[in-house]
């Protein structure tokens, strides 16, 4: 075993499965599993307790977290992670009686989170979600940090140390928020600039790990002006991406538009994170189409589509053109795909990876855009070279011809440009 596995935490996982639930829980622990991973835990052991309903003292029974602490000192095991939200009261009265570090899912996202975060938006609306998420747990999350003093569930943006008082993290609540306020004001004016340039969006939307950014990568690539610089980071691993980046990009027909990628998603997405990145997730609410990546390869492709389609079902998007593109099909057989159809519409499969159907995908963003383009001939005089330059960067020119008093073009123009330069059409 190498050094770096054996300063790893040793981490047992704990599901509960109630006769309610939708989501086969061995699937649900899978994805717990990668998500132990991602913060840097090595999970050793698996615990499944079949339930009618939850113990509001234990979240488990009280006889099985007995169990479980012996299972921990058997296992040499340092973290125990539970596979839902726990409460102050259960993380508590858990850790007295197992008296190991207890970890709840949505503690751990927000952990996964905090050390991915890069831009200072990001930094803040995860702090901003952990500071919530503590509040009603100080007592004990006190209890486990001076134990521990770190590791899975205790990190904070930058590695920074995690605030415990009370009325620090009330102050330091509305301080993030006034300071997010801003960042939202700025927002709003770079918005605005994008609005003005008449460019369509176009947002990757979709499950964390899905390939959403390595295809914004491939399409960006088809640029006549691409540089290796725009491109956006990849990793295969889960929330690679936090940041909205968003880049611009060309039809096959010249139309430019913008390309936005956005934070993935994952089931039981903490409602606090959720609420500190709405700023960033309603930025789809301003997308012309949506491009729903979803990892073909995945054994829980349903779960993964469900969970995409209620989170835009929350920001209330669902109304817009969706365009579900299966990725990773380079892993896959077409005809052992099965997936629920009540969530599908629109549909293409692709391999961002190796760029296969990306001209199809390419087309059909074209078809799918809202059709306000009209073909035209236009005049525009010498002296007024800047408005050429600025077709010749935004659109597909079909013509250009150099007359004696000035330069005549033909291309097909947005409704926007078309009122714009009425001018000059001939």
């Amino acid at each position: 075993m190498n050094q770096e596995m054996k300063n790893m935490e040793r981490v047992l996982i704990i599901g509960v499965e109630l006769d309610t639930d939708t989501i086969d829980i061995e699937n649900s622990l899978d994805e717990l599993e990668e998500l132990v991973k991602a913060a840097g835990g090595m999970v050793i052991s698996r615990v499944v307790q079949k339930k009618e309903s939850i113990n509001p003292a234990y979240f488990i029974g009280k006889g099985k977290a007995e169990e479980i602490k012996n299972y921990c000192e058997e296992l040499d095991i340092t973290t125990v992670v539970f596979n839902d939200e726990l409460s102050g009261a259960q993380l508590r009265n858990l850790e007295k009686i197992i008296d190991k570090k207890i970890v709840d899912r949505t503690n751990l996202i927000l952990d996964i989170f905090a050390s991915r975060a890069n831009s200072k938006e990001g930094k803040l609306q995860v702090k901003l979600a952990q500071l919530k998420y503590r509040l009603p747990r100080l007592i004990g999350f006190r209890d486990y940090l001076s134990r521990t003093g770190g590791g899975i569930g205790t990190r904070g943006p930058g590695e920074q140390k995690l605030e415990t008082d009370r009325r620090h993290i009330l102050r330091e609540v509305d301080n993030i928020e006034k300071q997010l306020k801003e960042v939202e004001q700025n927002r709003n004016i770079k918005r605005k600039k994008r609005e003005d340039s008449n460019l369509p969006i176009v947002a990757l939307v979709g499950y964390t790990n899905a390939g959403k950014s390595t295809l914004l990568n491939k399409i960006i690539e088809l640029n006549d002006e691409y540089e290796e610089s725009k491109q956006v980071f990849v990793k295969d691993m889960l929330f690679a991406t936090l940041d909205t980046s968003l880049r611009r990009a060309k039809l096959h027909n010249g139309q430019g538009f913008l390309l936005t990628d956005t934070v993935g998603f994952v089931s039981k997405l903490p409602t606090k994170l959720i609420e500190a990145f709405k700023g960033t997730l309603e930025e789809v609410k301003y997308a012309d189409l949506l491009l729903h990546i979803v990892d073909a390869s995945n054994k829980d492709l349903d779960i993964q589509i469900q969970t995409t389609y209620n989170i835009l079902k929350d920001l209330d998007v669902l109304d817009k053109p969706i365009l579900t593109v299966f990725n990773k099909m380079d892993k896959v057989d077409i005809h052992n795909l099965f997936y629920d159809s009540r969530y599908v519409d629109n549909k293409l499969f692709i391999s961002a990876k190796n760029g296969e159907n990306i001209d199809r995908l390419l087309e059909s963003i074209e078809d799918l855009l809202p059709q306000q383009y009209k073909m035209v001939t236009i005049k525009i005089p010498y002296q007024k070279q800047n408005i050429v330059n600025y077709f010749c960067d935004n659109y597909q020119i079909n013509s250009l011809e150099y007359l004696e008093d000035g330069t005549m073009l033909k291309l097909t123009i947005n409704k926007v440009d078309l009122e714009r330069y009425k001018e000059y059409i001939i």
